[in-house]
């Protein structure tokens, strides 16, 4: 099993990127799919997750309104869609599937991590 992640890179503050996590190896049709990311000497964070169905998203504050998670069951991918980023955002992002325990903002919730993507945001 395999979360490819990609879309990472350097955007200038306001700009927007969109991040990708192909799945391969399992479907994860039945799976909450998140996002999680790590900036230099923090702590990994719960950025994003969705559902199985994508009847519901969750987010942390700090992106609410300008980051959207999304997916595809039938491409086995799930998306980000970060619109106005700002220097905070300046992480390696993380994709995460198939939360088998606790909350979906749990880190050691998730079997499967992708291997992540840079994002550098100028200001």
């Amino acid at each position: 099993v395999q979360l490819q992640a990609s879309g990472g890179g350097l955007v200038q503050a306001g700009g927007s990127l969109r991040l990708s996590c192909a799945a391969s190896g399992r479907t994860f049709s039945s799976d909450v799919m998140a996002w999680f990311r790590q900036a230099p000497g923090k702590e990994r964070e719960f950025v994003a997750a969705i559902s199985r169905s994508a009847g519901n998203t969750y987010y942390v504050d700090s992106v609410k309104g300008r980051f959207t998670i999304s997916r595809d069951n039938a491409k086995n991918t799930v998306y980000l869609q970060m619109n106005s980023l700002e220097p905070e955002d300046a992480a390696v992002y993380y994709c995460a599937a198939d939360l088998a325990r606790g909350s979906y903002r749990y880190t050691g919730g998730y079997n499967y991590w992708g291997q992540g993507t840079q994002v550098t945001v100028s200001s």
